[in-house]
């Protein structure tokens, strides 16, 4: 079994841009761009149904068989239901109406359920058990701890959990009784680890230590006799590792590492010889492999090209399953029953939210058990992504994600927004985005830059911007925005930025440090003082912060070069219309780094919008938020960047 929580170890927007929507009304057409289709509301976009499956090397399926156990927003707050694998409408298990109550696993002899949930946005999640009769109890009580689920054991009668209920800044883990929840300390991390992947036995587990960011370790510790940790990956020079999974005999380990190349391939690790033999060579990531309880099935998945090609191989043929009964897009989220006569799934594409499946894997045959989007909205109306390339600093090509508006034409150019991930380190994905439908939908192009330091380009591409944030990757942005201006079909007067957390940060250091190449920006959760933001990250993300501080700069020792790209500090360049969106609860970009950001640039007779929510941290979990943002988002844009 393998971890399904790992610890953040970078800025991400978290779960920002789910799809749902309300009303069925259509809005009139924009006046630049005059499509032959309807143009659909914010609240129509996120009357589209999110939906999940229960976490990775967990229980999704329940004991009988007959339901499988996701997370859906149907109600605005995401929740906990049992979906018959039969059909049928979900059956909800918990009720929240504040923060996302998250759904992790079944238990293995009957229908208790374990889920996740924070304090509206912390991040300080606990788990929580729900019993047959829907009594719910917190397993992990505390204040200012967080939990998450590690694992089971083969025989269903412990899980284990990691917390840093011990010490804030280290996560110990906890083996928990499934009858009693009595629970003892297995492993007390002293080292500065993070749990990675637990066997399925519960025997072993295997640590990740941070060294730099493109340098880290495994080790392997077995937890039925305490010792001191063994390194399963010695090195020179930077090697980056992840682990995957444990063989489903714990013999071995899978491994991913770039040692090899530009990109992360998967190695299986022998652990009684040492023996390294390699499993998946490609010419991109190799995001994940894991398999099923028996072994039978092998699940892997590639990053290619900002899109996951997955393959199902049935390793007694040696070849991958073939599942019929599919609408076009990407198969993700792969869980297996019991008995492996069923998996669960999702399919997704740029046009189609994630949906549900069942599959028979002995005929597979398909069946789908949800319908996510929003049956007012149209699909064939929804733009299909192509992926481009732009030229950035110095030559180097910048990857990106484009959604060209439907009637955008030389006689009728469209305004424009060079989208921004999370990160540093994030990606820009294909796949469905509300937001970024809603946007596209109402006339606007979107490119979803990947600057250098994005992921899924080789680790040369993703170091490119190692201490030197807000420099060359920041300029790759407005790279992005000339080369809109370039295409004969964009209004080249109409041309945005935007973005969330690291993207936030990289709209307002546009802003403020190339203030001609922007008409104006939208900030999400973005950090504007990295000076505050890196002195006041978390106690639990412990071992991670050495990564950060690697790749952005010790506060202690480059503060100086933070106050000079934080934005915040250099608002009097600052003379574009700006719109600020920041969550109350946000652990990571302080409030307070908003509201100064906002009264300094309004103090220069800037027009700024202020979009303040007090139940949501860094992101959003709540439908009627992500409604009322992108109603703002929509509503600045037309009055500040369409002519």
């Amino acid at each position: 079994m393998r971890t399904t929580a790992c610890l953040v170890s970078v800025l991400t927007l978290v779960a920002a841009l789910p799809s749902t929507a309300l009303a069925a009304e259509v809005s009139a057409q924009p006046a630049a761009v005059q499509p032959a289709t309807p143009t659909y509301t914010a609240a129509q976009f996120f009357d589209t149904t999110s939906y999940g499956l229960a976490y990775s090397g967990a229980k999704a399926f329940s004991p009988d068989g007959e339901s499988v156990l996701i997370r859906s927003d149907k109600t605005g707050v995401f929740n906990a239901y049992a979906l018959p694998v039969a059909g049928g409408d979900p059956v909800a298990l918990t009720a929240s109406t504040t923060s996302a109550a998250n759904p992790v696993s079944y238990f293995p002899s009957d229908a208790r359920i374990l889920f996740s949930q924070d304090g509206g946005g912390d991040e300080l999640s606990h788990l929580f058990v729900r019993a047959v009769d829907g009594t719910v109890t917190d397993l992990t009580p505390g204040d200012k701890l967080k939990a998450d689920f590690l694992g089971w054991s083969r025989d269903g009668k412990t899980f284990y959990v990691m917390s840093n209920g011990r010490d804030a800044a280290a996560f110990d883990v906890v083996a928990y009784d499934a009858a009693t929840y009595e629970h003892r300390m297995v492993f007390e991390n002293t080292g500065g680890f993070s749990p990675a992947a637990l066997s399925p036995g519960g025997r072993w587990l295997v640590l990740d230590k941070a060294l730099t960011s493109a340098n880290n370790d495994l080790y392997l510790v077995d937890l039925t006799a305490p010792g001191e940790p063994k390194l399963l990956t010695p090195h020179e020079g930077n090697v980056a590792y992840a682990a995957y999974d444990f063989t489903p005999d714990s013999k071995a380990v899978l491994i991913g590492t770039d040692q090899n190349g530009e990109f992360q391939q998967a190695f299986r690790h022998d652990l009684a010889t040492g023996a390294v033999t390699p499993l998946i060579q490609a010419d991109w990531d190799v995001s994940f492999v894991f398999y099923s309880p028996s072994g039978r099935y092998r699940v892997s998945g590639l990053n290619a090209d900002a899109k996951t090609e997955l393959t199902l191989l049935d390793t007694t043929a040696n070849r991958p399953v073939a599942l019929t009964g599919l609408p076009d897009g990407d198969i993700g989220n792969v869980r297996f029953s019991e008995d492996e006569k069923t998996i669960a799934f999702i399919v997704s594409s740029d046009t189609s939210p994630a949906d549900i499946f069942v599959a028979d894997l002995t005929t597979g045959q398909a069946r789908r058990l949800t319908h996510a989007l929003n049956p007012a909205i149209d699909e064939d109306v929804l733009v299909e992504a192509t992926i481009v390339r732009y030229p950035g600093e110095g030559g180097v090509m910048i990857p990106a994600v484009l959604y060209k508006p439907r009637g955008a034409s030389a006689a009728h150019p469209a305004p424009a927004i060079v989208l921004v991930h999370g990160g540093p380190g994030g990606q820009t994905r294909r796949g469905y985005s509300a937001m970024v439908q809603h946007l596209v939908n109402h006339g606007y192009a979107v490119l979803g830059a990947n600057n250098r330091g994005s992921s899924g380009y080789g680790k040369t591409f993703f170091h490119l911007d190692d201490k030197k944030h807000g420099e060359a990757d920041l300029r790759d942005i407005v790279a992005g925005g000339e080369w809109l201006r370039q295409q004969d079909w964009v209004a080249d007067d109409q041309v945005a930025v935007m973005g969330g957390s690291y993207g936030g940060y990289m709209t307002a250091a546009a802003l403020a440090f190339h203030p001609d190449a922007f008409v104006a920006g939208v900030n999400i959760f973005g950090v504007t003082n990295w000076v505050r933001t890196l002195e006041s990250i978390p106690a639990w993300w412990g071992a991670q912060r050495i990564a950060l501080y690697d790749e952005m700069g010790d506060p202690a020792t480059d503060a100086e070069r933070h106050r000079r790209i934080s934005p915040l500090f250099h608002t009097d360049g600052i003379n574009k219309p700006l719109l600020v969106v920041q969550g109350e609860n946000d652990p990571r970009v302080l409030k307070v780094e908003s509201d100064e950001l906002v009264a300094a640039v309004r103090a220069n007779g800037v027009p700024v919008e202020y979009v303040l929510f007090p139940n949501e941290g860094h992101g959003f979990t709540r439908r009627d938020n992500r409604i009322t943002a992108q109603d703002a988002y929509l509503t600045f844009l037309d009055k500040y960047v369409r002519k």
